[in-house]
């Protein structure tokens, strides 16, 4: 399993192995002890499944604020995505700043994205599909959202505003000015 530090150095690219034979491949997408020794959390207590049918579906960007902050790790099983991640840390020299990272079940990467992030993604394909582990269990009351579309976060996503497709809620964010201190 590879681990790289991105261009936010807490948010990280990991690449597990594929051992691939004439009947398919086996893969160990997770373990914890390479994760532990990369200072990474190992307690995820949640998995996620999402189904996006249309290329230009954008989720997000999400995050949840204590007690029921998560870190994430995503990956792709079908299709791709652009994921991204926010830093939302009060004080971090990079607040507001983005990590871009094309993920694809052709690549067979996943995202690291830490506490202090909001998250979200588009995807690149139709039918694709999401998967993702989390570290404490969802909770409505504490889940907050932050304006996919912000020009002051400078993220390029691969659709235009007339042609995400978004759900209602998606659709009603705050920008990063309006948005409260949430870690």
């Amino acid at each position: 399993m590879e681990i790289q530090a991105c261009a936010i150095a807490d948010v990280k690219l990991i690449t597990p192995r594929r051992f691939g034979d004439h009947r398919g491949f086996f893969s160990e997408t997770f373990n914890a002890r390479p994760f532990a020794e990369a200072g990474l959390p190992t307690n995820f207590v949640q998995d996620n499944h999402s189904l996006s049918r249309p290329k230009g579906t954008i989720r997000g960007l999400h995050f949840q604020v204590a007690p029921f902050a998560q870190d994430k790790l995503v990956r792709v099983t079908k299709g791709s995505i652009l994921d991204v991640a926010v830093d939302l840390r009060p004080g971090s020299v990079s607040f507001g700043q983005s990590v871009a990272v094309v993920l694809s079940a052709a690549l067979w990467n996943q995202l690291f994205i830490p506490v202090g992030f909001a998250h979200g993604f588009c995807t690149l394909e139709d039918e694709t599909e999401v998967l993702y582990k989390v570290t404490n269990f969802y909770s409505p009351a504490h889940d907050r959202g932050l304006a996919w579309d912000d020009p002051d976060l400078g993220i390029s996503w691969p659709v235009s505003a007339e042609n995400a497709i978004l759900s209602d809620k998606d659709k009603t964010h705050p920008r990063l000015h309006a948005l409260p201190s949430c870690f």
